[in-house]
């Protein structure tokens, strides 16, 4: 999906101001405290380098809404973490334009959602929900923790030449992390041990052949492949299990969650907050509420002829300083000072932020620095191209009663799919899941019922299209859930469908007409790829694969910006490995640095 960001850049240029002297030093200065960077610099403490953790947000790990894994609808709304960004999906503004919930500000402190915005009303765009709290975004998500397919691993070994990225390699930091709560200890493709816990639910329900949510479960089974007779059994397959042939199988599987079994949230906060509190006292230092607003560099490394060397950051300190923040008041500016790396500086501020501090920092397209003013420290093409996605949309239905059931969830291939591999993930139930507006979702009554797709292994990578296949195989992922759903039987059939075929008559529910529902309705929250890893001969590589910044000398970028396509469906699991094989890396490089 392409997503553009509505003036970050200059919203933001303004930051950079004239610093104070340094206040302080430490080995490692880690900027952004998500699945890229709280892991990290937790393991770089307990390696004993002293770490300085910088977070823009606050810590809300006690607080309920957060550490409760089903309040996450609630904690993505919440003001308290939320960073409202505003985005557009096209550069046609009469197609964006379609979008049911573009988001309007009234003027008043209140938005309107919707195409027929009150006059005066200022156009936003389109929410796309990021999160500035200890733990990033993994604190506010839904918690699916799933694997992506191989190939998006081996896609990093094959363009770097670096088999430590093979998927066969790469499961091993899986397993360093994971605290698996819901299989027997021993399963080789499992950890135990680790710091994330990871739990799935019950889906006992299945064995109830007299539910709606069964019935409906079991036509599935038939439409996909599978035994429908043993569809209470397929329901609880582990879908982190390893195999050769695991992409390439179409299968219901248990959902799992970076949550522990008693509902409560596991995440880098976690970890984060057990390595300050651990006796060992390792060095780590955690600054909240402190806002990064460039990289510092060496002066005598900027001279012509030298490798720039970064050797620190700028911050403002203080609440609410970033202009995404809906607190943040006009204006507002904390206090400027400097904090020295005596060995590197690693950005972790996430697809959008991270190649924004790169900008920001005079590391980007000469052209596009030289436009905003900022001198440029190296031309980097690529810092903020790339951005990759996943196209995420809906069925949604209201049934003649509530459609009892519990969660499928259902990893299959569309008939029209290119390969193999299966290409939807699915997740049906009876809730509502229609995008991300300010006070999403919509409740639509007891009788609701949806089938949330997301597509995997896009095509349309970076803006471009291919065909209209990314659109056609939702389509075909749409029409097989939709013939599942009239096996639910009375009283709750025929479910009447809202979207994306109202009243769901055939003769006007054309492959043409989902195709264009989804084009101008589909949605996502799983942006990558703007710092890509890359080959030395990629013109728009950002980094090599040791998440180096190509150019300079110790600076790094490790987060979901860092993967140069899409991993899987869900990336919060698969961004936790990538931080922890950084880890890897860096002390590995450091410890030869002592030799």
């Amino acid at each position: 999906m392409r997503f553009r960001l509505l003036s970050a850049l200059i919203a933001s240029a303004a930051l950079v101001a004239e610093a104070a002297p340094a206040a302080a030093s430490y080995d490692y200065i880690v900027v952004g405290s998500g699945p890229g960077g709280g892991p990290l610099a937790a393991e770089l403490a307990r390696a004993g380098f002293s770490t300085l953790l910088i977070e823009a947000g606050g810590d809300e790990g006690e607080n309920p809404t957060y550490a409760d894994i089903g309040n996450f609808n609630e904690a993505a709304n919440d003001e308290t973490t939320r960073w409202d960004f505003w985005v557009k999906h096209s550069d046609d503004p009469a197609q964006d334009l379609k979008f049911k919930h573009t988001t309007w500000d009234t003027g008043d402190g209140t938005f309107y959602v919707g195409l027929n915005p009150p006059e005066g009303a200022k156009l936003l765009g389109i929410q796309y929900p990021r999160a500035a709290v200890l733990g990033g975004c993994a604190m506010h998500n839904a918690g699916v923790c799933s694997m992506p397919a191989d190939d998006d691993w081996d896609i990093i070994a094959k363009k770097t030449g670096d088999k430590s990225w093979s998927a066969a390699n790469m499961r091993k930091y899986f397993k360093k992390i994971e605290k698996n709560e819901y299989l027997p200890a021993g399963d080789a493709a499992h950890g135990y041990d680790g710091w994330l816990a990871t739990s799935v639910a019950d889906n006992s329900w299945a064995k109830n052949d007299s539910l709606p949510g069964t019935k409906i479960l079991k036509k599935l089974a038939e439409l996909t492949g599978q035994d429908p007779n043993d569809a209470a059994n397929l329901v609880n397959r582990d879908i982190n299990q390893a195999g050769k042939k695991v992409d390439e199988t179409t299968s219901f599987y248990n959902m799992v969650t970076h949550a522990n079994n008693k509902g409560k949230r596991s995440s880098p906060n976690n970890y984060i907050r057990a390595t300050l509190a651990d006796p060992a006292k390792y060095p780590l230092t955690v600054k909240l509420h402190t806002l990064v607003t460039r990289v510092v560099f060496d002066n005598a490394t900027l001279k012509a002829g030298s490798t720039p060397r970064a050797i620190g950051v700028e911050v403002m300190e203080g609440a609410s300083l970033y202009k995404a923040d809906p607190k943040h008041v006009a204006g507002t500016k904390g206090p400027v000072s400097q904090i020295l790396a005596n060995r590197e500086v690693i950005v972790a501020g996430g697809a959008f932020n991270s190649p924004q501090i790169l900008k920001l920092s005079g590391i980007g397209p000469a052209a596009e620095l030289t436009k905003f003013n900022i001198p440029v420290v190296k031309d980097l093409p690529g810092v903020g191209e790339n951005l990759g996605d996943n196209y995420e949309g809906s069925l949604l239905a209201l049934g003649g009663a509530p459609v009892e059931s519990g969660l499928i969830t259902l990893l299959f291939r569309t008939p029209n799919a290119p390969n193999k591999k299966r290409n939807i993930y699915t997740w049906c139930g009876a809730f509502s899941f229609e995008g991300f507006w300010p006070g999403f979702p919509t409740y639509h009554g007891p009788t609701q019922y949806t089938c949330a797709m997301v597509h995997m292994a896009p095509k349309s990578q970076a803006g471009s299209k291919h065909g209209d296949q990314d659109l056609q195989e939702l389509v075909g992922g749409a029409n097989i859930l939709r013939e599942a759903w009239k096996a639910a039987g009375a009283p709750v059939a025929p479910l009447d469908e809202q979207h994306p075929c109202p009243g769901g008559k055939d003769d006007k529910c054309t492959d043409a007409v989902q195709a264009d529902y989804f084009k101008t309705q589909a949605y996502s929250h799983h942006a990558t790829s703007t710092c890509a890893i890359g080959g030395d001969k990629d013109k728009l590589a950002v980094l090599d694969s040791k998440f180096r910044v190509r150019g300079v000398k110790g600076l790094r970028v490790v987060d979901a910006s860092a993967f140069p396509v899409v991993p899987g469906a869900f990336p919060s699991c698969p961004t936790m490995m990538l931080s922890v094989k950084a880890a890897e890396d860096i002390i590995a490089e450091a410890k030869k640095s002592y030799l």
